[in-house]
């Protein structure tokens, strides 16, 4: 039970980043206020990294930093190990 509580947490998250990182493009596209840094890196901590990754790559959006480029996929890695451990337990 908690391993499929911990899947729909992932996904959802996953999902609100994803989201979140093709509206912050757009938004900068139109020169907008935009969704902050500290913002989509806290919803990636969250669970979210996986969407952030996504995301980032599917929009060309915070590609050409290197915290994000970095960070995102680490951080999707450990939250698919911990799923996967979740999943072996």
């Amino acid at each position: 039970m908690m391993t499929w509580i911990f899947f729909v947490w992932l996904l959802l998250a996953s999902l609100i980043s994803f989201l979140m990182m093709g509206i912050d493009k757009r938004r900068a596209v139109q020169h907008q206020w935009r969704i902050s840094e500290k913002a989509l890196f806290l919803i990636a901590l969250l669970g979210g990294a996986v969407g952030g990754t996504v995301g980032m790559y599917h929009f060309r959006h915070k590609t050409k930093h290197v915290l994000f480029q970095c960070g995102f996929p680490v951080l999707s890695i450990l939250q698919i190990l911990l799923f996967c451990w979740l999943c072996w337990k």
